[in-house]
């Protein structure tokens, strides 16, 4: 397939062409030194166009039906005259490398809206399952004109902490039956969160989901409010049966009423930046320290004396980074051309 330019990616996807945004967003997962440049180029050339979305970031407990959800709930939001865009991580395996990429089968009435885009990208080598490269292809949705963006955690580990740092609204997806799963839950991603939505409140589960909204109620107002002043609350859907799904677009509308007058909507976008600048150095120096020559040369040795004991973790750790500082110095100092300094 021919190589686009970054004004030809930047024009395709001004246009909401999907063809050059599904290209655009496998160039920014790409490792490759050449694609990382042009990775570069457009987003510097589409940023104007981003930050108009809504960004809500959803996780859940397993079997919750969080695709069963996030089809129904993008099927509303459809219906409501705007573009949606679902990026969601697919785990990759650690052995192979392989992900399952199942959202495209899993999603079927959604991803075969015109209106609506469906992207599932492997979680890769990336901390809790989000791909390093979501940020940008959040962008680029946005670029593209996408006015609501999804983004769905795989809900392992670290996952919900990296998700809610790039989003507007935290959404997360209970089960009824709160007694022994709220034990179970982390603090934190309580207080993450900016709505708990309880799935699967239907039927003969309808008592138990009321019983459940109380104790989350409960326990969310024992944990402090956040800055932006806005108590969650807690909701009861069902995705199967399609009730409760207008309701959870309600209380994320009055979210953002709630929290753009005051600023609080815009400084945490703007503290989120300053977050993904701090990231971004940080990823880019491991890189370059695994990939420097001198390193490579040394790691095995060095990892093997490490895992026999005969070095500690921290004294190898400091050796290899005062390999890498002076052979990175010495880099710098070596003349263009292989010319001899006057």
């Amino acid at each position: 397939m021919r190589r686009l330019t970054a004004e030809q990616y930047t024009e395709g996807i001004l246009r909401g062409d999907r063809v050059v945004l599904s290209r655009a967003i496998t160039l920014v997962e790409s490792t490759l030194p050449t694609d990382r440049t042009l990775t570069t180029e457009l987003l510097e050339a589409v940023l104007p166009h981003t930050g108009r979305s809504f960004r809500v970031g959803i996780t859940g407990v397993p079997g919750v039906g969080k695709s069963t959800f996030i089809e129904a709930f993008g099927n509303y939001v459809i219906s409501l005259g705007k573009k949606l865009a679902v990026l969601t991580v697919d785990p990759s395996s650690e052995r192979s490398g392989g992900s399952i990429l199942g959202d495209k089968t899993r999603m079927e009435t959604l991803v075969n809206q015109p209106t609506a885009y469906v992207r599932p990208s492997p979680s890769g080598t990336s901390l809790g399952g989000v791909t390093r490269s979501t940020r940008q292809a959040m962008l680029l949705c946005e670029a593209a004109g996408y006015e609501v963006i999804f983004v769905e955690t795989v809900g392992v580990g670290q996952s919900e902490t990296v998700v809610h740092g790039m989003t507007d609204f935290f959404l997360l997806l209970m089960l009824a039956g709160a007694g022994d799963e709220l034990q179970g839950i982390k603090r934190g991603i309580m207080e993450m969160a900016d709505a708990v939505v309880i799935n699967k409140a239907d039927g003969d589960n309808l008592v138990r989901a009321k019983q459940a909204r109380a104790a989350y109620e409960n326990a969310l107002h024992l944990m402090p409010l956040s800055a932006s002043g806005w108590q969650p609350p807690v909701q009861l859907c069902s995705a199967l049966a399609g009730t409760g799904i207008a309701e959870v677009w309600t209380v994320l509308e009055e979210y953002r009423q709630a929290t753009q007058p005051g600023g609080y909507f815009a400084r945490k976008r703007q503290e989120q930046n300053r977050h993904w600048l701090h990231e971004t150095i940080q990823q880019t120096l491991e890189e370059t320290f695994y990939q420097n020559p001198a390193i490579r040369s040394r790691l095995a040795q060095t990892e093997e004396a490490v895992k026999t004991g005969r070095l500690s973790a921290w004294r190898a750790a400091e050796e290899l980074l005062k390999t890498y500082s002076s052979s990175e110095v010495r880099s710098l100092s070596r003349p263009v051309g292989g010319q001899k300094p006057e």
